[in-house]
């Protein structure tokens, strides 16, 4: 089962990239489901103060969305250390090196070249959180 523990973040502007109406759950107009457009990914800084979805293959993780912000500017909540909820994009197992996926800061397993995020310390398949240590 997916925890977080001993997790420091900041707020920093959210992109277009992160930035996703949701509304109220269940009153007209609200996205279903309900889960934001980038919570619990991987993100990166793309200006000054302002983070976006990380790629596997573009500069440094700096750490997760913990919040979802409902459009580009809104603060974004930043895991920047600690043990956190990431989505997986594809199975992984605890113990996995991490790296973000494309471009939807999904977590997958590391491979060589590639920007690493951190280290599974709980598996699980395509969708589901995962428990990640950040590096």
């Amino acid at each position: 089962m997916a925890f977080e523990e001993g997790v420091r973040s900041v707020s920093l502007a959210a992109d277009a990239s992160l930035a996703g109406y949701t509304g109220v759950p269940g009153l007209p107009g609200s996205a279903n489901p309900n889960d934001g457009k980038a919570q619990y990914r991987f993100v990166k800084v793309t200006g000054e103060s302002t983070v976006g979805l990380a790629d596997a293959d573009e500069g440094p993780v700096i750490g997760v969305c913990q919040s979802k912000p409902q459009v580009a500017g809104q603060a974004a909540t930043i895991a920047i250390r600690g043990i956190v909820f990431v989505v997986a994009g594809a199975t992984v197992a605890a113990g996995d090196p991490i790296s973000p996926q494309d471009t939807t800061g999904k977590a997958i397993k590391w491979v060589s070249g590639k920007a690493l995020a951190g280290t599974a310390i709980t598996g699980g398949g395509a969708g589901e959180l995962i428990s990640v240590l950040l590096a």
